[in-house]
């Protein structure tokens, strides 16, 4: 079994974690969030071979020591609901960033859970590499932003990253007490937990649940001593399988944007079974408005970002895994995106065929896409697109405001029903209807 991390807390200061968006106030909510470093003895792990079919035989190798850092948001004792989250902090920026904490903190806080946010991997905590350009950003890493802060951190290569992430969300759950312990990554971490659903967990055992959220069709190596993992090694990758005998549920959420191009996810799709759920969201991207929120215009992208409602998707899918990790009931199964050959199956509007529907594409005004122009940038492809319909083509679905609205609040009714919103955002989902379009188009 793997160790525990050895935590230490640091002085009350900024976490350093990357957001576009502002999360729920934390202290209005009772939580409170405290900075920890993270240290103790890794283990690398390496294998003859990492078959396609996810049944991986991974054995120990290396050891060496490490100091990494972990930001832990817990509610007072009395109102926690004993279940942990620990996201794999994503580092495609050249820093952490925890996009799931974006997606799904809401749900986190309403029901009383505490989460930890791991920097797993060596560019969060040395810099020196980062997979898309935003901007002018760098990747300085925690040691670079505030070397005196930081001053004690180590991270000896992504080759221990798996063990680190195992060891640290194992001494946080100790620290809070946890019976329920969650695992969750987007993007880069998702492809970090794929290896780690395949790999890892059978051997640590740690996590009762894991929310493997936008993962590409391969997996993360299993890294190097020393250095990061640049992207373009990953997505170069086989496309690989979750491992069907799991003893924990796994949750898979993906977006358009996932299934083709740069990530190639649709080579890995897999059958559900008794331990896997594969959600595929209609009208989303890998990343939208809701990640960037009002810095969409710093990104320089050629159309308006996705606009679709991942968002309150990533919330019901962390709520159903909860569940299902608890022993209840499992997720609803959902049907995929439609697909023929290398594109997607597009209705009378151009929205995908298929898939996980929300509002925004059963009452639509918009084209959603997961894709943008062709030669736009990395980061602007990951957003997606979002095009206002021709007034002539809503004019002729829509009669009048009330026409539009009725549909659009009896698709987010049939959202909840099917499971994959929950009743606890239907005043949000239905606040994000989009009247203005059918009235500039009727005008």
């Amino acid at each position: 079994m793997s160790d525990r991390a050895t935590l230490a807390e640091l002085p009350a200061g900024d976490a350093g974690i990357a957001s576009a968006t502002p999360g729920p106030d934390l202290a209005t909510a009772g939580y409170t969030e405290t900075e920890h470093t993270a240290s103790g003895t890794a283990v690398s792990y390496v294998a003859d071979d990492l078959p396609v079919d996810g049944h991986w035989s991974l054995r120990e190798g290396d050891r060496t020591p490490y100091v990494t850092r972990v930001v832990v948001r817990r509610p007072a004792r009395e109102a926690a609901s004993g279940t942990l989250v620990v996201e794999w902090l994503n580092v495609s920026s050249g820093s952490d960033a925890a996009p799931g904490w974006t997606f799904y903190a809401d749900e986190v806080v309403r029901r009383g859970h505490a989460y930890a946010a791991v920097s797993a991997q060596y560019v969060g905590v040395e810099g020196g590499l980062s997979s898309v350009a935003v901007g002018d950003l760098g990747s300085p890493g925690l040691r670079g932003r505030d070397p005196e802060r930081y001053a004690a951190l180590t991270h000896p290569g992504d080759a221990f990253a798996y063990d680190v992430f195992t060891q640290v969300a194992r001494a946080v759950a100790d620290e809070v007490g946890a019976t329920c312990v969650l695992a969750t990554g987007e993007s880069q971490s998702a492809f970090a937990l794929t290896s780690y659903v395949d790999g890892v967990q059978p051997l640590a055992g740690l996590f009762d649940g894991l929310l493997v959220h936008s993962r590409g069709g391969a997996s993360l190596p299993l890294g190097r001593p020393g250095v990061g993992l640049p992207m373009a090694d990953v997505v170069t990758g086989a496309p690989t399988r979750l491992r069907t005998d799991l003893d924990v549920p796994v949750l898979v959420v993906q977006t358009e944007t996932d299934l083709f191009g740069r990530l190639g996810f649709l080579p890995a799709r897999q059958p559900d079974h008794d331990r896997l759920r594969t959600w595929e969201i209609a009208g989303a991207a890998h990343a939208d408005k809701h990640v960037i929120g009002d810095f969409e215009d710093f990104l320089g992208c050629p159309t308006p970002v996705n606009r679709g409602q991942q968002v309150f998707v990533v919330r019901a899918a962390l709520h159903h895994l909860e569940r299902w990790a608890r022993g209840g009931e499992a997720p609803p199964a959902a049907e995929p995106l439609a697909v023929e050959g290398d594109s997607f199956v597009l209705d009378d509007v151009g929205n995908v065929r298929g898939g996980l529907r929300t509002p925004v594409v059963d009452a639509p005004v918009e084209r959603l896409s997961g894709s943008t122009e062709p030669g736009a940038s990395v980061i602007c492809q990951l957003f997606g697109s979002t095009t206002a319909l021709p007034r002539e083509q809503v004019a002729e679905r829509w009669r009048d405001r009330d026409h539009y609205l009725a549909s659009y609040v009896e698709a987010a009714d049939r959202a909840i029903a099917d499971g994959f919103v929950l009743a606890d955002d239907r005043d949000a989902l239905l606040a994000d209807a989009r009247p203005e379009r059918v009235d500039e188009a009727l005008a």
